[in-house]
């Protein structure tokens, strides 16, 4: 199979992912933090050593700063439901995930305003509207730091600016970036950060986390067994037990540490470089199909490895199947939990079809799927893929 939907989930993982989850599992196995013998405190030592390399890698002074939950979903809904509250106004924008848009549409239940800053048919947000949509009560901007649906790199260090500018905070969903681009929570003005385990950092699904900057009065969501403070019926107030109520789950953190880990052997700059070649061989190829239309940058620098196109005649869906079952290629198509950004797009009714490379992907199987994609727009004979 060629699987190009790594925009979802990363696939394969790196051998010491899968590995450092059966050590685990097999040699380690206890709760971290919920007693005091020495399987309990290896497993909270592997958990707190991927706090420190996630802290390390978003240049975090206190790695107790990072939280961990169950996905960048989890960890959206912690930061907009814990930070705002009735009569505050939020600023966003039109090419958010349903993870940052449904939360909000709840909260405007309970009094909450929301803006929506309209986009451009490439994704791209107007800074000066952004300013513009600012009011006496707004507390937070909540953006995405790039589009699942254009791969568009949003503005996020100028957000971050204005954020400041304002005294407000500033939410940034790290969902298609996190162990792609570097972050700097210091230098973009980052209040919250939420990412994925699963995506670009290589871990495992399952595992997700936050980054709450000092003195952001986020509300618990939950509370519960925390293995400290248990002698008092308020959840601790220290990090991060404040937010980690409930057993975690270690083994996916195991994971999510050895993708990390990956991360920095390999290097992120050497990661990107391969994914954005592959994107460039896709889209210059692409060009070349008529009837096939591409959404997002063509400045590559300006994008992250995730491109959604569209072929004259065609519904997504019956592109995507075909795709799959007559050529083995994984890709999704859809509204990709993104309904906003599409109808920015114009593609709310036909959709999209989005591929997204990996570090795993090769060269030859962008060919594979440009001569697919030419013979469904064509009917033109299609050559198999080279044996791996």
């Amino acid at each position: 199979m060629v699987y190009f939907d790594s925009a979802a989930t990363s696939w394969p993982k790196p051998p010491e992912v899968w590995q450092a989850m059966e050590h685990f599992i097999r040699k380690v196995g206890a709760s971290p933090g919920r007693a005091g013998h020495k399987r309990t405190v290896e497993a909270n030592k592997i958990v707190d050593e991927t706090r420190q390399l996630l802290a390390d890698l978003f240049n975090v002074d206190d790695y107790q700063r990072i939280i961990f939950t169950l996905n960048a979903t989890d960890s959206l809904n912690l930061a907009i439901k814990g930070l705002l509250r009735p009569g505050d106004h939020v600023v966003t924008s039109s090419m958010e995930h349903n993870s940052v848009t449904r939360p909000l549409y709840t909260l405007e239940a309970y009094g909450v305003q929301v803006t929506k800053v309209k986009c451009d048919q490439q994704g791209n947000i107007n800074l000066g509207e952004v300013e513009q949509a600012i009011r006496p009560n707004t507390r937070a901007i909540v953006l995405t730091h790039a589009s699942n649906v254009s791969g568009t790199i949003m503005p996020v260090e100028e957000v971050g600016r204005i954020a400041a500018k304002y005294n407000l905070f500033f939410v940034m969903d790290a969902a298609q970036t996190a162990g792609l681009l570097d972050i700097d929570v210091k230098k973009l003005n980052i209040s919250v950060l939420t990412f994925p385990g699963h995506k670009s950092l290589m871990g495992p699904q399952g595992t997700g986390g936050l980054y709450i900057r000092e003195g952001v009065p986020l509300l618990t969501l939950r509370e519960g067994g925390t293995g400290s403070g248990s002698e008092t019926p308020t959840q601790p107030d220290m990090m991060p037990e404040k937010y980690e109520s409930g057993t975690l789950n270690a083994v996916g953190i195991a994971g999510l540490g050895a993708g990390v880990k990956f991360l920095r052997r390999v290097g992120m700059a050497k990661i990107r470089e391969h994914e954005m070649r592959l994107t460039k061989q896709f889209l210059e190829g692409a060009a070349g199909i008529e009837g096939l239309h591409i959404y997002g940058q063509q400045d590559l620098n300006n994008r992250v490895p995730v491109v959604s196109f569209r072929i004259d005649g065609y519904k997504a869906g019956p592109v995507g199947d075909s795709l799959d079952k007559e050529y083995d290629i994984a890709c999704r198509a859809g509204l990709h939990c993104a309904p906003d950004a599409h109808n920015t797009l114009g593609t709310f009714d036909e959709k999209l079809v989005r591929f997204s490379f990996s570090y795993f992907n090769k060269p030859e199987e962008v060919d594979y799927a440009l001569n697919a994609l030419r013979k469904i727009a064509f009917q033109s004979p299609v050559q198999t893929l080279p044996a791996r």
